[in-house]
């Protein structure tokens, strides 16, 4: 294939994978799932050029830049909150389902070593960020849940990849308890260390960048900065991504502008959007290739549909036990656990909500040729991911029948409006400490209005500020000063939810970035530096 047509095909891969997209979300259908049936159609299509999804595209170039995206949403006050019930399911359940498929399928599956058995079960064990992150976004889940499953997502990548890669030595050569021990400490630490160390020097750079521009730039290559050099010293690159992230979306307020974090936001959302659906579109594109391996197997078909069912039933129950054993010990267990417990109907929820995708089917070529059965395995990860997103187009139903709360529409509204009062109230204290006695009263008078307005106890009078531009943004932007704030002090005091937190914030970043704009066309040589 010459370059111009591998140009003209990646060309009608996106414009499929946008076209497709849309219209699943306009019917209401589950992107993931249909993405994948449209790729094994299109697979079958004469013409159309076999598909061998290369693991380290996905695992190295796709998987970090998802990561990323998804960790610069994630509240690092609800993780930090939540953080023993997410590392019981992203570590713990990962681990446990790993030892329990894998024990299973060296039971069912002909000449399976144990060693290839669990890495498979460590190739089926964690759950898809993006499929999960989809669901837990739209709004149809408990915010509690969401945070459970969203954090799940985001580190059991890690925890399962180090297990596969010990299992995969031990395919290769035996290997001891204490060289296991101290792969896994090293990728725990390596990793850690190497977002936190990323997080910093990224934060240093970035406060001297004024452009948007550069600072989105470098926000685009942020993930695998910190992944190339977690492993590079033998830590978990995820879990460096996912660390660099989440304290980078945390600290964004304090350091970047807000043209920045507006382009941030959109270009991140631009990147994920694409990324995320266009390997469900390959996973479906590489089904041919995975049938053909399998095939090679001796395996019989019939006896492969029962092998894949129990394997997949073994899955789902390995995950049901973990989940309700953590729910006995939070509910039974100290008093520091019981009073951080969940209800069984939300033990249920997050049992069921095991979504596999794309870790799964990149992982699963990772085995390598000399593991038993092979080409089996992988077509039963395929399978196996294609029956989970079955089952995740259920979990918003199940929430419905469970009568589990949901977020509140009318009760985020009334929280937006009592922190912006109490953001408004900043900003009135701040616009009587910053204006000078040889300020225009009118211009004054004005910003006083505007923020008793935004608190619903006034109205707003403009006049006078057009032709006063340079005192009303020096005003105004140090009043937004205040605003941001005093929302960020109330989020450190976890007084509100996150998603009130982010809507005040966006608004302020939408107010302070236009008001530059203007301000800049009329004196730009006066634009005073706002500290955020």
């Amino acid at each position: 294939m010459t370059f111009p047509q591998a140009v003209a095909w990646c060309v009608g891969a996106l414009l499929l994978v946008v076209g497709v997209t849309g219209l699943a979300r306009k019917v209401g259908w589950s992107a993931p799932l249909v993405l994948v049936a449209v790729g094994v159609g299109v697979a079958f299509v004469p013409g159309v050029p076999e598909v061998r999804l290369d693991p380290d595209v996905v695992l190295v170039g796709v998987l970090p830049a998802v990561l990323f995206a998804a960790a610069l949403q994630t509240s690092f006050l609800e993780v930090r909150a939540r953080g023993d019930s997410i590392l019981a399911l992203s570590v713990g359940l990962v681990v446990f389902s790993a030892f329990a498929v894998g024990l299973v399928t060296w039971w069912l599956v002909p000449q399976m070593t144990f060693a290839a058995a669990i890495a498979f079960g460590a190739i089926v064990a964690p759950t898809d960020a993006v499929s999960v992150g989809a669901i837990a976004g739209s709004g149809k889940l408990p915010r509690r849940l969401a945070t459970l499953l969203e954090g799940e997502g985001l580190l059991n990548d890690a925890t399962a990849l180090v297990t596969l890669n010990t299992a995969i030595a031990a395919i290769e050569a035996p290997i001891g308890i204490g060289h296991v021990a101290g792969d896994a400490v090293l990728a725990v630490v390596g990793g850690l260390l190497s977002g936190a160390l990323v997080a910093v020097v990224i934060t240093a750079i970035r406060r001297r960048l004024k452009a948007p521009v550069l600072d989105t730039s470098l926000s685009l290559a942020a993930p695998y900065i910190a992944y190339l050099p977690a492993l590079a010293v033998g830590g978990s690159g995820f879990l460096a991504v996912v660390v660099t992230g989440v304290w980078l979306g945390y600290r964004a307020p304090l350091f970047q502008s807000a043209e920045s974090r507006i382009a941030e936001r959109i270009n991140w959302r631009t990147v994920s959007f694409l990324l995320e659906n266009a390997v469900f579109l390959l996973i479906g594109l590489q089904l041919p290739d995975i049938v053909r391996r399998a095939s090679a197997s001796r395996i019989g078909l019939l006896e492969g549909a029962l092998l894949i069912l129990g394997l997949y039933v073994a899955m789902v129950l390995a995950r049901y036990v973990w989940v309700f054993a953590v729910t006995v010990l939070y509910r039974l267990g100290p008093e520091r656990l019981r009073e951080r417990r969940w209800e069984w109907r939300t033990a249920f929820a997050i049992s069921f909500a095991g979504v596999r995708g794309v870790v799964t089917l990149a992982a699963v070529f990772l085995l390598p040729p000399r593991t038993p059965q092979a080409g089996f395995l992988q077509l039963a990860a395929f399978v196996i991911v294609v029956l989970s997103l079955l089952q995740g187009l259920g979990l918003s139903s199940l929430v419905r029948w469970m009568r589990l709360p949901l977020p509140n529409p009318d009760q985020d509204r009334m929280q937006i409006r009592i922190l912006m009062g109490e953001a408004q109230a900043a900003a009135l204290e701040r616009l009587e400490r910053e204006a000078a006695e040889n300020d225009p009263e009118e211009v004054v008078t004005s910003l006083r209005q505007t923020a008793r307005y935004r608190m619903g106890i006034g109205t707003t009078d403009e006049q006078g500020v057009a032709a006063q531009p340079d005192v009303y943004a020096r005003l105004r932007l140090a009043m937004l000063d205040a605003e941001r704030r005093a929302v960020l002090d109330a989020r450190q005091e976890g007084r509100y939810e996150e998603s009130t937190i982010n809507a005040v914030l966006g608004d302020f970043d939408t107010i302070e970035a236009a008001m530059k704009r203007s301000y800049r066309r009329d004196v730009p040589s006066r634009l005073p530096r706002v500290r955020s």
